[in-house]
Protein backbone atom coordinates (compact mmCIF):
# COMPACT_ATOMS: atom_id res chain seq x y z
CA UNK A 1 0.00 0.00 0.00
CA UNK A 2 2.69 2.19 0.61
CA UNK A 3 3.99 2.06 -2.44
CA UNK A 4 1.13 2.82 -4.34
CA UNK A 5 0.63 5.96 -1.79
CA UNK A 6 4.37 6.73 -3.49
CA UNK A 7 3.48 6.61 -6.96
CA UNK A 8 0.29 8.77 -6.59
CA UNK A 9 2.61 11.17 -4.80
CA UNK A 10 4.86 11.21 -7.72
CA UNK A 11 2.08 11.24 -10.48
CA UNK A 12 0.78 14.08 -8.76
CA UNK A 13 3.66 16.05 -8.32
CA UNK A 14 4.60 15.15 -12.08
CA UNK A 15 1.33 16.08 -13.10
CA UNK A 16 0.90 19.76 -11.11
CA UNK A 17 4.72 20.87 -11.99
CA UNK A 18 4.55 19.78 -15.73
CA UNK A 19 0.96 21.24 -16.32
CA UNK A 20 2.22 25.05 -18.40
CA UNK A 21 0.09 24.71 -22.02
CA UNK A 22 -0.41 28.74 -21.85
CA UNK A 23 1.96 30.12 -19.63
CA UNK A 24 0.39 33.37 -20.00
CA UNK A 25 0.10 36.05 -17.32
CA UNK A 26 -2.38 38.56 -16.65
CA UNK A 27 -3.54 40.19 -19.55
CA UNK A 28 -1.54 38.27 -22.53
CA UNK A 29 1.87 39.81 -21.19
CA UNK A 30 4.98 37.38 -20.73
CA UNK A 31 6.23 37.57 -17.34
CA UNK A 32 9.90 37.04 -19.58
CA UNK A 33 9.40 40.47 -21.26
CA UNK A 34 8.53 43.82 -20.49
CA UNK A 35 7.41 45.13 -23.55
CA UNK A 36 3.21 45.70 -24.04
CA UNK A 37 0.76 42.65 -24.72
CA UNK A 38 0.21 42.50 -27.88
CA UNK A 39 -3.49 40.66 -29.53
CA UNK A 40 -5.10 40.43 -32.89
CA UNK A 41 -8.83 41.19 -33.21
CA UNK A 42 -10.14 38.64 -35.85
CA UNK A 43 -13.37 39.30 -37.60
CA UNK A 44 -14.70 36.85 -40.10
CA UNK A 45 -18.44 37.87 -41.85
CA UNK A 46 -19.54 38.22 -45.45
CA UNK A 47 -21.19 40.50 -48.00
CA UNK A 48 -22.73 38.15 -50.27
CA UNK A 49 -25.10 35.87 -50.46
CA UNK A 50 -24.22 32.36 -50.33
CA UNK A 51 -27.98 30.90 -49.85
CA UNK A 52 -27.57 27.58 -52.36
CA UNK A 53 -24.09 26.74 -51.30
CA UNK A 54 -24.08 24.10 -49.58
CA UNK A 55 -20.05 22.85 -49.34
CA UNK A 56 -18.67 22.37 -46.25
CA UNK A 57 -15.89 25.26 -45.36
CA UNK A 58 -13.18 24.78 -42.88
CA UNK A 59 -11.60 28.09 -41.52
CA UNK A 60 -8.45 28.41 -39.43
CA UNK A 61 -7.12 31.39 -37.51
CA UNK A 62 -3.32 31.64 -37.73
CA UNK A 63 -0.56 33.73 -36.50
CA UNK A 64 3.35 33.46 -37.87
CA UNK A 65 6.66 34.53 -37.07
CA UNK A 66 9.35 34.15 -40.54
CA UNK A 67 10.80 31.19 -39.16
CA UNK A 68 7.49 29.69 -37.27
CA UNK A 69 3.48 29.09 -36.80
CA UNK A 70 3.24 30.23 -33.22
CA UNK A 71 -0.73 29.98 -33.12
CA UNK A 72 -3.01 27.85 -35.41
CA UNK A 73 -6.81 27.47 -34.30
CA UNK A 74 -9.39 25.47 -36.06
CA UNK A 75 -13.10 27.16 -36.07
CA UNK A 76 -16.19 25.04 -36.49
CA UNK A 77 -16.98 23.66 -39.95
CA UNK A 78 -19.94 25.40 -41.15
CA UNK A 79 -21.34 25.33 -44.67
CA UNK A 80 -20.67 27.88 -46.76
CA UNK A 81 -23.71 29.83 -46.93
CA UNK A 82 -24.36 29.77 -43.01
CA UNK A 83 -20.71 32.64 -43.10
CA UNK A 84 -22.59 35.03 -41.18
CA UNK A 85 -23.04 38.77 -42.41
CA UNK A 86 -21.59 41.32 -40.82
CA UNK A 87 -24.07 42.09 -37.77
CA UNK A 88 -23.56 38.39 -36.51
CA UNK A 89 -19.53 38.04 -37.63
CA UNK A 90 -17.52 35.73 -35.60
CA UNK A 91 -15.23 37.96 -33.23
CA UNK A 92 -12.30 36.50 -31.58
CA UNK A 93 -9.30 38.02 -29.42
CA UNK A 94 -6.19 36.33 -29.29
CA UNK A 95 -3.01 37.28 -26.87
CA UNK A 96 -0.27 36.97 -29.29
CA UNK A 97 1.72 33.39 -27.71
CA UNK A 98 4.76 34.40 -25.78
CA UNK A 99 4.25 38.31 -26.41
CA UNK A 100 6.47 38.01 -29.57
CA UNK A 101 7.30 41.70 -30.45
CA UNK A 102 8.62 40.26 -34.09
CA UNK A 103 6.61 41.38 -37.53
CA UNK A 104 4.03 38.81 -37.83
CA UNK A 105 1.55 37.33 -40.41
CA UNK A 106 -1.87 37.17 -39.25
CA UNK A 107 -4.78 35.67 -41.27
CA UNK A 108 -7.53 33.01 -42.13
CA UNK A 109 -6.80 30.08 -44.03
CA UNK A 110 -9.64 28.26 -45.32
CA UNK A 111 -10.64 24.98 -47.43
CA UNK A 112 -13.99 24.54 -49.15
CA UNK A 113 -14.79 21.01 -49.90
CA UNK A 114 -14.17 19.65 -53.26
CA UNK A 115 -13.13 23.05 -53.89
CA UNK A 116 -9.63 23.88 -52.87
CA UNK A 117 -7.44 25.67 -50.23
CA UNK A 118 -7.15 29.87 -50.06
CA UNK A 119 -5.97 32.26 -47.54
CA UNK A 120 -6.18 36.16 -46.09
CA UNK A 121 -3.17 37.41 -45.19
CA UNK A 122 -1.87 40.59 -43.18
CA UNK A 123 1.29 41.66 -41.63
CA UNK A 124 1.08 42.92 -37.88
CA UNK A 125 4.14 45.26 -37.40
CA UNK A 126 6.95 44.54 -34.93
CA UNK A 127 6.12 46.84 -32.09
CA UNK A 128 2.54 47.47 -33.20
CA UNK A 129 0.06 46.57 -29.70
CA UNK A 130 -3.15 45.88 -31.66
CA UNK A 131 -4.06 43.98 -34.78
CA UNK A 132 -7.80 44.41 -36.04
CA UNK A 133 -8.03 41.81 -38.76
CA UNK A 134 -11.13 41.65 -40.50
CA UNK A 135 -12.42 39.65 -43.44
CA UNK A 136 -15.54 39.53 -45.38
CA UNK A 137 -15.43 36.22 -47.37
CA UNK A 138 -15.82 36.64 -51.10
Amino acid sequence: MKIYLTIAAVALVSVVLSCKKDRFPHNGKDRGNNFPPRRVHFELYTKENFGNDNKNIFFNLFMRTERRTIFDSALAVMKVNEIPDSLHRIIIDKWVPGNDTSRLAVGFTYRIENVGISWYLEEFSAGDTVKLLKYSFK
